[in-house]
C-alpha cells in the first residue's frame, strides 16, 4: 500500500470517528430528554429492535455466507455484543434518569483511560509516565465537575447515581472498542454488525420482559417514536458501522482522541433542545478531562516524515 493510499485510508478512519461521535452526541440528548417518558431498558430494547430490522437487508446475506465463521467465533461475538450492545447504551439511558446531558458527555470521555488500563491488563502494554499523569488530570477534572469546583464537598458528597452509571458505560465502551481490535478477518462488516446487534438484543430481551412486567405501557408520543427511530437508525446502524471502520483504519486510541469532541456536540444540543445551562465549571472540567486524556495518549510525531519518534 503506497503512501497516498495509506493517508486516504487513515483520513477515512478519522472522518468515520468524527461522524460517529457527532451522531452519538444526539444519543446523550435522547438519554436525558426521554428520562421520564420510557424506562432505560425499554428504550435500549426498542433501539436495538429498530437497528436489527434496519441492518437485516445489508447483513442477512453476509450471515448466510459466513455462517461457519460466525459459529467458530460465537464466543467473541457474544462478549462483544454484551459490552457494545447490551450494556453500553442501557447504562447511558439509566444514567440519563438522574444526571445532566453535559455530565453524561463529560464523564463518557473517560473511556480512553479505561482503554489504557485494559490494554495493560489484557495486552501487557506499557503504561508510561505520560499516561499516569494524564489519568491523574482526568480524575481531577471529573472531581471538579462533580463537586462544582468546591472540593470541600468531597467530605459530604452525595453523587448522582447517574454519574456512576455513566462511568460503567464508559468502561463498557472501552472494552468494546478494545475487542474490535481482535475482529476476525473472516467476518465482514455487515455480518459483524448484524450478529452483534442480534445477539445483544437477545441477551437484553429477558431484562426487558422483567422490567416491563407490571409497568404502565410506554406512551408512544411523536417525540418518543422519532427519538427511538433516530437512535435505532443513526446512533446504532450508522454510528456503530462508522466507529467500527474507524477502529479498523486508525485503531482505538486515535479514534478515542476524536471522541473527545463529544461534549462540543452534546453540550450545544443540550443547550438548544433541553435548555441546560453551560457554566464555567463545565468548560473548565471539560478542558481538564480533554487535556488529561490527550496527555495520556500523546506521542511525539514527526509529521513531515510520517514517523513516530
Amino acid at each position: 500500500m503506497n503512501i497516498t493510499k495509506i493517508e486516504s485510508h487513515r483520513a477515512i478512519g478519522y472522518l468515520c470517528a468524527i461522524a460517529a461521535t457527532a451522531i452519538w452526541s444526539g444519543n446523550i440528548i435522547v438519554a436525558r430528554g426521554l428520562n421520564t417518558s420510557i424506562e432505560p431498558v425499554s428504550l435500549a430494547f426498542w433501539r436495538w429492535v429498530v437497528a436489527v430490522v434496519c441492518v437485516l437487508p445489508f447483513g442477512l446475506k453476509a450471515i448466510i455466507v459466513e455462517w461457519k465463521a460466525i459459529k467458530r467465533h460465537i464466543i467473541y461475538l457474544l462478549i462483544t455484543a454484551v459490552f457494545g450492545v447490551t450494556l453500553f447504551n442501557t447504562l447511558i439511558y439509566k444514567a440519563g434518569q438522574t444526571t445532566s446531558a453535559i455530565n453524561l458527555s463529560l464523564i463518557s470521555l473517560t473511556f480512553p483511560v479505561f482503554v489504557i488500563v485494559a490494554s495493560r491488563l489484557c495486552l501487557n502494554e506499557t503504561i508510561t509516565t505520560k499516561k499516569v499523569c494524564g489519568i491523574a488530570v482526568v480524575l481531577f477534572g471529573i472531581l471538579m465537575l462533580l463537586t462544582g469546583g468546591d472540593f470541600d464537598k468531597l467530605r459530604h458528597l452525595n453523587l448522582a447515581s447517574g454519574d456512576g452509571w455513566m462511568l460503567l458505560a464508559a468502561m463498557s465502551f472501552a472494552i468494546y472498542s478494545l475487542l474490535l481490535k481482535f475482529k476476525p478477518k473472516e467476518l465482514s462488516v455487515w455480518s459483524m454488525q448484524l450478529s452483534t446487534f442480534a445477539l445483544g438484543l437477545l441477551i437484553l430481551t429477558p431484562a426487558y420482559l422483567w422490567t416491563s412486567h407490571g409497568q404502565p405501557n410506554t406512551s408512544w408520543e411523536p417525540t418518543t417514536l422519532l427519538s427511538v427511530i433516530y437512535i435505532g437508525v443513526c446512533a446504532s446502524l450508522v454510528a456503530f458501522t462508522m466507529w467500527n471502520q474507524a477502529i479498523i483504519n486508525i485503531g482505538p486510541v486515535p479514534s478515542g482522541m476524536l471522541y473527545y469532541s463529544l461534549p462540543l456536540f452534546s453540550g450545544g444540543l443540550a443547550f438548544v433542545f433541553l435548555d441546560e445551562p453551560i457554566g464555567l465549571i463545565h468548560l473548565e472540567s471539560a478542558l481538564l478531562i480533554i487535556a488529561g486524556i490527550m496527555l495520556a495518549n500523546s506521542r511525539r510525531t514527526r509529521f513531515w516524515r510520517g514517523e513516530q519518534a
